[in-house]
């Protein structure tokens, strides 16, 4: 093997190890591990499990995962899990509806405590819940599904690009942002909103004891401050965090003070450089990246 030969393997290894370094970084980066458990506030009382649901929902294993784990633990007696939320994926947030009242119906009482906001999605988790409970100015609700199709076919043009689709299907490409929508894609689109659509209100008039009227009638994508939502029936009672945890500890029969548990995450290397910057960047890369097409999510202005 000449000479020239072996420094160019060597420079190949250097680079494959380089490449595989800047790879177990970046993932140590963006990603977080779930660990132990901590506790929050010890008391003399049995323990309740704190589940946070924060920010838009774009994947279910984490909060699925904690719930199931604290359904099958003969020392959890009751779960609270705090929603802040505009709401976010639709299968997302089906799933861990599912898993909340899968805990609920296996005798584990859960109770739902309400941010600032807890809407669409977030309200559609909620309903799962053995209770819920709102403060007064929670906003919740917005029981509808939205779609947005970016569209750059016109930008492109003016930068003198083109695109060229290629597809086998009537409606293969439809959504795509490199055309203009047409009325047949608007249609296709509507029908999948409108069948998602009667899933949330499905699921509302289940889960709340409402008429099919009544729900039609609430589902129309509005959000009601949690004294409105009291009135309406999509909340049990109104009340702050602390008296969500009193009401968790009540149907959990536990006496005395509560402890307050939850799962330990490891903080990844982002999170030790930057702090709350880090959390923001990975919010970011999960709401930009993941976002799906079809959501239960609040439209913000």
């Amino acid at each position: 093997m000449s000479r020239s030969t072996r420094w160019f393997l060597l420079f190949l290894a250097i680079l494959a190890i380089l490449a595989v370094g800047f790879s177990l970084l970046f993932v140590s980066m963006i990603g977080t591990d779930s660990g132990d458990m901590e506790t929050m506030s010890g008391g003399s009382g049995g323990e309740i499990a704190l589940v946070e649901l924060k920010g838009v929902i774009v994947e279910s294993e984490t909060i699925v995962r904690q719930l199931k784990r604290y359904r099958e633990d003969d020392g959890i007696r009751a779960v609270l899990l705090r929603v802040d939320s505009p709401g976010g994926g639709v299968v997302a947030s089906q799933e861990i509806y599912e898993e909340v009242r899968k805990t609920r119906d296996a005798g584990m009482p859960v109770v739902v405590s309400m941010g600032s906001l807890a809407a669409s999605g977030g309200y559609y988790v909620a309903c799962g819940a053995s209770l819920i409970v709102a403060n007064r100015g929670t906003l919740t609700g917005s029981i509808g599904v939205i779609s947005e199709f970016l569209e750059v076919k016109d930008a492109l043009s003016k930068l003198g690009i083109d695109v060229n689709t290629v597809k086998a299907g009537r409606l293969k490409d439809a959504g795509s942002p490199t055309r203009k929508m047409t009325d047949t894609d608007k249609e296709y689109f509507q029908q999948l909103l409108d069948e998602v659509h009667r899933q949330f209100i499905a699921v509302v008039e289940d889960e709340r004891g409402l008429t099919h009227d009544e729900a039609v009638d609430l589902a129309d994508g509005r959000v009601f401050t949690g004294e409105k939502a009291l009135d309406l029936g999509l909340v049990d009672t109104l009340g702050t965090y602390e008296d969500a945890i009193a009401i968790a500890a009540g149907l959990g029969g536990i006496e005395g003070k509560p402890s307050i548990v939850r799962e330990r995450k490891r903080r990844s290397i982002l999170d030790r450089w930057f702090g709350d910057f880090g959390e923001t960047v990975a919010d970011l890369r999960r709401e930009l990246l993941d976002a799906p097409v079809i959501s239960y999510r609040l439209a913000r202005p």
